[in-house]
């Protein structure tokens, strides 16, 4: 058994560090499989040497981001925690210096793991991105910054929004209201990120003059788009006609992000998926940029990404019972056609 002792002098630093009923440190001790207790001025931290190791490592990078960013939460402490862990902790300071831009209320945007990190670099060095992973992960957010700051800085000349308005359960006949008025809640996500980033006065501005667009799929058909950021969100629920529809309405100067979650394709039971058909047509195109989010790069709730696992291991299990159901009708049909060749 390890122990370690950091000293921190300033109180208020460490009554931050350790958080509200010290929800802070339990997350880092349940992450690390260590002990973390205040003593007089600092820290003592008790456990194997390794894993002590990793909690000093841990703990200077939490002390950055709260100098940083004046303040901490579990969330920061799950992600420094699993990039120690994994050997990426020089990999922090580079996330709190990526500022993609500035929030209505003055709230940087950052990437706030490797992933994002690494999709927001895609971004930048890429026309066309596809950002494909599970709920919470930042794709559109970050797609929506990313199209802001272009924005800011005269990169382009307009933003558009699009989705597909596939169905999910309710029916649009049933809504209330004209055509855009059915729309609407299917395109909220996407008013709800622009309000935050923008701030809805110049949200508002921005569209009374048609600077920005945010529109259904079917929109898009028969458009040229140049000298426009365009985000092509929840792009699992478009079809394959769809998807070539929207990647070939490009025009110069233009850039498209698709971001989508093949987990939650809500086609009809049999459609196949645009986005699945686009990353098995595109993923050697040159000038086309990939990035594969995991449950990882998950910053809501922190059981959101313990939610996401439980079903990806319920849908392995399920897909293992389908497979060893097909090979035992296949070994009883083998049997069968056996026993009738030597009868």
């Amino acid at each position: 058994m390890a122990e370690k002792r950091i000293t921190v002098e300033n109180m208020e630093e460490l009554k931050a560090l350790f958080g509200e009923l010290d929800k802070n440190m339990e997350v880092l001790e349940r992450e690390l499989n260590i002990s973390v207790r205040t003593m007089d001025g600092g820290i003592l931290l008790r456990g194997e040497e390794l894993l002590v190791d990793l909690g000093e490592k841990s703990i200077d990078k939490l002390l950055e981001i709260l100098h940083e960013e004046g303040r901490i939460d579990t969330r920061n402490v799950a992600i420094v925690a699993d990039m120690v862990k994994e050997g990426h902790g020089d990999s922090i300071k580079k996330l709190l210096n990526d500022v993609v831009t500035v929030t209505a209320r003055g709230k940087a945007v950052k990437p706030k793991t490797l992933g994002q990190k690494n999709y927001v670099d895609m971004i930048r060095k890429h026309d066309i991105v596809f950002g494909i992973g599970p709920a919470g992960t930042g794709k559109t957010y970050l797609a929506m910054a990313m199209a802001v700051s272009a924005f800011k800085n005269g990169e382009v000349e307009r933003i558009i929004l699009t989705r597909p308005a596939v169905e999910a359960g309710e029916s649009l006949g049933f809504l209330p209201g004209d055509l855009q008025e059915k729309i609407d809640p299917y395109l909220r996500p996407l008013y709800d990120a622009l309000f935050d980033i923008l701030g809805f006065d110049a949200y508002d501005r921005l569209k009374e003059r048609g600077l920005i667009e945010v529109a259904p799929l079917a929109y898009m058909r028969g458009r040229t788009l140049d000298n426009v950021y365009v985000i092509l969100d929840e792009a699992q629920n478009t079809s394959n006609e769809q998807m070539k529809m929207f990647l070939t309405r490009l025009g110069y100067g233009s850039k498209a992000i698709i971001t989508g979650d093949i987990t939650q394709v809500d086609l009809p039971k049999g459609k196949k998926s645009g986005l699945l058909l686009a990353r098995k047509i595109l993923h050697k195109v040159e000038g086309i940029g990939f990035v594969d989010f995991t449950t990882k790069d998950v910053v809501r709730h922190p059981l959101v990404q313990k939610i996401i696992n439980a079903y990806d291991r319920a849908e392995n299990q399920r897909e293992e019972k389908e497979h060893m159901g097909e090979e035992v009708k296949k070994e009883a049909t083998n049997k069968a056609d056996n026993k009738w060749n030597y009868a």
